[in-house]
C-alpha cells in the first residue's frame, strides 16, 4: 500500500506556538487513495491537525480525519457507503534513546512514536494510514445474506463434514 498524499510539514516552518491546519484531498488525491486502499471510491477526505513542539526537539502531531468512502459488500459485492471519522496522535523524535525501540517507546507512552527524519513530518502518510486502519474490514450491505449451497450435494445435510462419518457409524 503506497501513500497517495504528499502532505508534509517542515519543522522549520512550525512557529513556536504550534501549527494548525485543515486540509482537503483533491479530486486526483481521492482517486489515488481509493486505488491504494483497493476500495470502490473515496468521495471526500479531509484532515484537521495540530503540530506542536515538545521537549528534546520532538514534535507531536494530533488531529482527526473525516472521509466518505464506498466499499464492496463482502457478500454481494454491491457498493456500501460509509463515513469514517478517526483521531490520531503521533510523536516524532529526532533520535530515540539508545536501546529503546520505537515500539517500546510507543507502548510505554500510549502514543505512536516515529523517528523524525530530515526535519519533515509526513502528515499525509499518517492520515492515509489512519483512514486505512479505520475502514470496515468486512463491509456488508443491509439485508445481504450468504446462502451458498454446494451444487453437488444431494441433501442440505451432506455439506456437513461429519455426515460421512455418521453414515459409517450407522452401518452396524
Amino acid at each position: 500500500m503506497t501513500n497517495s498524499l504528499d502532505w508534509i510539514e517542515k519543522t522549520t516552518d512550525i512557529p513556536a506556538g504550534g501549527l494548525e491546519r485543515a486540509r482537503e484531498a483533491t479530486v486526483d488525491e481521492l482517486k489515488h487513495v481509493a486505488k491504494a486502499l483497493d476500495i470502490l471510491d473515496v468521495s471526500s477526505f479531509s484532515a484537521r491537525y495540530r503540530i506542536a513542539a515538545i521537549s528534546a526537539g520532538g514534535y507531536r502531531l494530533t488531529g482527526s480525519i473525516a472521509a466518505r468512502v464506498e466499499q464492496a459488500c463482502v457478500v454481494s459485492l454491491e457498493p456500501v457507503s460509509g463515513n469514517v471519522n478517526a483521531a490520531f496522535t503521533v510523536e516524532f523524535w529526532p533520535n530515540l534513546k539508545a536501546g529503546e525501540s520505537d515500539e517500546e517507546k510507543s507502548i510505554l507512552s500510549g502514543t505512536d512514536v516515529e523517528l523524525l527524519e530530515h526535519g519533515v513530518i509526513p502528515v499525509g502518510r499518517v492520515v492515509f494510514e489512519t483512514l486505512s486502519a479505520s475502514l470496515d474490514p468486512y463491509p456488508r450491505r443491509d439485508g445481504a445474506e450468504f446462502t451458498w449451497q454446494d451444487p453437488k450435494a444431494d441433501t442440505p445435510g451432506a455439506t456437513n463434514p461429519f455426515a460421512a462419518l455418521s453414515k459409517l457409524n450407522n452401518k452396524d
